[in-house]
């Protein structure tokens, strides 16, 4: 890790290590106003040893943002950004605000009249046309960026970082698809780039030439007309003569079909933008997106592609892995798996955000750290998914004296399932994260075994917390019962043979997840994509076909109107995407009426239709497994149920659950 822990020199700053927490949108802060539970957790993020955090962003005037944000637009915020910055600098961290103009992304619900772009195209966000920025608009957003930088300076941040990337103002003036204008601001290359190099200036003007400035790149856009990594270059270049301290390097535009941070991107698939902006300047770059893993950060420092790392979810997910990294205890470590589940489907209802694999992210000021109990009891966990590996590690952390009990050879329970799919590798491994840390923990694991009554009298637990899971639902459908019908749990866990010709029935999460995996049987995989194309055996079309044309036939049935209804919004249309690219043909608004020898009887907008196939495949939801409960409280004392064996839901709530259970015992 000498690579990760090296200090570096950002400006007039020097960095403890390379490791940087990039603004993130928490919905935190009501009215703008720096509040408590924003303190509490950026403040755990220093203890845990990231060298510098930047939070926003934070609007620069009362047009600019959104509901919720760190506003920076008025003097009256600098008391409460005084209190944070104190509250970071407290642990030797430094902090940097993210100056933000969302631009034609700003819905007029929040500002009360349109939102202001380079020119009047509606975004497929808002889907408002925005009224065009004129001279005097241009030159007040200008200057609205510097007092909000000044403000800054004043609250005690150590550096500011221009936002120049996913699709916001910066990058719509610098964009040929959302700048068509004809004066000096648009056109050519050089105009676009004039608003983005007129802020920097400014900026720098604002706080002098010895104070820190950062700026954020969409290193590609990744819009159709847009700019690529080429002429992001340029611009960086031009950026590096204009005072920019350090160049934060992300990807793509919030209307990107192209995915960014969903789990199915590859760790640090993005690095190369960094490198390749890297090429160009002479000042610190950092790398971001999907970068989970402090080995792997370690590695693209190591080998030059970038100077330092964002981790921003990854720091929500676990704040003490640079101080686990650091000392060697990686087996600890918790990693962002790229879910979306508490995070980004949280901001996008205008939700507080919480994580999926770190309960206590938002909750540090009410919920403390676990601590060692005065009074260790017994505690019987009995269930190995998501839930129980939550309530036994939390339940030992807190010095009980825990045993999990899984009937299964394997830890991680519906994680593994859930892991399956290629894309969706990660759910496995959080499974493989959450079990590791069961022994250095102190907790007593027994695989292969199922609990009975009996075995828990032996036992004789204090406490027993119930994580029994659940299991698929068989509906009563006439001929579900037949040869040809599986669940989609036993085709995932390669326990069942399947036809060429498959109909999944359910078009939930689980049905996208299984007919996708069957689709994709027969394509090729990465390595011989890559062999293929490096040594010019086929052409591009021909390789695209071989990678997403498999050798089944499969069609997906829906009785809702919509595919994924339980899917979060961040990640369904990359989930829908999968389904279209693999060729799987799916019916909304259709109902399976029976089942035959020949196939699948479906019925949709009252006519009748047999759909031939050679196997059934069920994914129509969870029953809770949960036949322990009453027994054992005629036997222990405290009986706890978390997570599906309660009531079957996602695998944030078991592992929340599973965290609180611990503190009830």
């Amino acid at each position: 890790m000498e690579a990760l822990f090296k200090p570096i020199d950002v400006g007039n700053l020097k960095l403890k290590n390379r490791i940087v927490m990039p603004a993130m949108h928490l919905n935190y802060t009501p009215d703008g106003e720096v509040t408590d539970r924003l303190i509490a957790f950026y403040e755990e993020r220093a203890k845990g040893g990231a060298a510098l955090i930047i939070v926003g962003g934070c609007p620069v005037d009362e047009y600019s943002g959104y509901l919720n944000m760190i506003d920076i637009s008025d003097d009256r915020f600098i008391p409460g950004l005084k209190k944070l910055t104190d509250a970071v600098h407290r642990h030797g961290t430094l902090i940097a605000s993210q100056l933000f103009h969302g631009g034609r992304y700003v819905h007029s619900a929040f500002i009360g009249r349109k939102a202001i772009a380079p020119s009047p195209i509606a975004s497929k966000l808002t889907r408002e046309e925005p009224r065009e920025m004129t001279i005097e608009d241009i030159k007040y957003a200008i200057n609205s960026f510097a007092r909000a930088a000044d403000r800054a300076k004043k609250a005690g941040f150590d550096a500011v970082e221009i936002l120049s990337s996913a699709g916001y103002l910066i990058t719509q003036f610098l964009s040929p698809v959302t700048n068509k204008r004809t004066d000096e601001y648009g056109g050519s290359f050089e105009n676009r780039m004039r608003f983005g190099l007129e802020v920097t200036d400014a900026v720098r003007d604002a706080v002098g030439k010895d104070f820190t400035g950062l700026i954020r790149l969409g290193g590609n856009d990744f819009m159709p007309g847009g700019n690529t990594n080429r002429e992001i270059r340029l611009f960086a270049a031009e950026l590096g003569k204009h005072g920019i301290d350090a160049f934060d390097i992300t990807g793509g535009w919030h209307e990107s079909r192209v995915p960014q941070i969903t789990m199915g991107v590859p760790r640090g698939g993005y690095t190369y933008l960094a490198r390749e902006i890297k090429k160009v300047v002479s000042k610190p770059v950092i790398s971001c997106n999907r970068i989970n893993d402090p080995t792997l950060a370690n590695k693209i420092i190591e080998e030059g592609s970038t100077d330092m790392v964002g981790f921003a979810r990854g720091l929500m997910a676990d704040p003490e892995m640079p101080n686990k990294a650091r000392n060697g205890r990686l087996n600890e470590f918790t990693p962002c798996i790229g879910c979306n589940q508490g995070c980004l489907d949280n901001v996008f209802v205008m939700k507080p955000i919480e994580c999926m694999v770190n309960p206590r992210a938002g909750r540090e000021l009410d919920v403390p750290p676990v601590s060692k109990t005065e009074t260790a009891k017994r505690v019987m966990v009995i269930g190995g998914g998501p839930g129980g590996l939550s309530a036994a590690r939390t339940a030992a952390e807190a010095g009980h004296a825990v045993t999990l009990y899984e009937r299964s050879e394997d830890l991680g329970g519906q994680l593994n399932l859930a892991g399956t799919l290629e894309e969706k590798r990660e759910f496995r491994t959080l499974a493989d994260a959450l079990s590791k840390q069961l022994t250095p923990a102190g907790v007593d694991i027994h695989a292969n075994t199922v609990v009975d009554d009996n075995l828990v009298k032996a036992e004789n637990p204090d406490v027993v917390i119930v994580a029994t899971g659940g299991e698929p639902i068989k509906p009563g459908i006439p001929g579900v019962d037949g040869k040809t019908v599986v669940q989609a749990w036993d085709v995932l866990s390669e326990k069942v043979d399947i036809g060429n010709k498959v109909v999944v029935v359910g078009g939930g999460a689980v049905g996208i997840e299984v007919a996708t995996y069957i689709a994709k049987i027969g394509t090729i995989n990465a390595d011989t994509l890559q062999f293929l194309f490096l040594n010019k055996a086929e052409d591009v079309e021909t390789l695209r076909e071989l990678s997403t044309k498999g050798i089944k036939k499969v069609t997906l049935i829906e009785m809702l109107g919509k595919l994924g209804a339980d899917i979060g919004m961040t990640t369904r249309w990359v989930d829908l995407q999968m389904l279209s690219r693999y060729g799987v043909k799916a019916k909304t608004r259709t109902k399976v009426i029976e089942i035959t020898q020949e196939g699948v009887v479906v019925e949709r907008e009252g006519e009748s239709e047999l759909i031939n196939c050679d196997t059934v495949v069920l994914a129509v939801g969870t029953n809770s497994v949960n036949s322990l409960e009453e027994k054992l409280k005629e036997v222990v004392e405290k009986v706890i149920v978390i997570g599906d064996a309660k009531a079957p839901r996602k695998a944030l709530e078991a592992i929340k659950e599973g965290f609180f259970a611990a503190g009830e015992i």
